[in-house]
């Protein structure tokens, strides 16, 4: 009896698959993988320190990274989830305290180059590169100011409620009852990216399950973003 194999997931095929450099040619994609250093990283191990944050260009494979930082308590907190794709800039201040470090949420493959090789080889892109990045970089920074803002988003609440909206952009699958997160995130996660206790993000998760903004298939959420997106403009305005 023939058995039929499942074809190997290459590089290229994630590489190719990335939404975030879907302008890239084949050509331009093959010459980035021939440039890069590739490596595995197992959840909770770190892919690299906040040097290399700021000097090289990172692409995150497949599995889900996180950002961390030193909060004003001292602690090492998650101020970021990133979905595969390019890995944003996070600046190494002189004397900084923050100490940003990426470091692996979920199994990760990542692939790291210079910045420089990176604009050399995509020189000749439909769009330039520099810009995209760059156009990633502001995304996460406008997340961070918003969530962490008290005067653009002074409840807690919004908050919550902004941070279920960022991650079924990036995690969500569109279905019948809504966005369903791929991925389960504890309490626990979604509370350091609020900048909250525990205790405080569950009792505004039960809320939004109680008002239908939110159910449950196991430990992953279903988000009715429609009605949660006008929740939060209609408690703003």
């Amino acid at each position: 009896m023939n058995e039929t194999k499942t074809p190997r997931d290459t590089d290229f095929n994630k590489l190719s698959r990335l939404k975030a450099l879907s302008w890239l040619s084949t050509s331009e994609l093959t010459s980035l993988l021939g440039a890069w250093a590739a490596a595995n990283f197992e959840r909770h191990e770190i892919i690299f320190g906040e040097a290399a944050l700021a000097a090289d260009a990172h692409i995150l494979l497949s599995g889900i990274a996180r950002i961390t930082c030193i909060n004003g308590r001292r602690e090492r907190v998650t101020v970021a989830l990133i979905a595969p794709g390019t890995i944003p800039e996070f600046p190494a201040l002189e004397r900084s305290r923050f100490n940003f470090r990426c470091e692996a949420y979920k199994d990760c493959r990542v692939g790291s180059f210079s910045r420089s090789i990176f604009d050399k080889i995509t020189a000749n892109a439909s769009e330039p590169a520099s810009r995209k990045m760059h156009e990633n970089d502001l995304k996460q920074w406008y997340r961070l100011m918003v969530r962490g803002s008290r005067y653009l988003s002074p409840a807690l609440r919004d908050r919550v409620a902004l941070t279920l909206l960022e991650l079924c952009s990036d995690f969500g699958v569109v279905e019948s009852r809504g966005t369903l997160l791929k991925e389960s995130f504890s309490h626990q996660d979604i509370a350091e990216l609020v900048g909250a206790s525990r205790p405080r993000v569950t009792e505004h998760l039960a809320q939004f399950e109680k008002d239908r903004f939110v159910s449950r298939q196991g430990r992953q959420f279903i988000v009715r973003v429609g009605e949660l997106t006008e929740a939060i403009s209609t408690h703003a305005a």
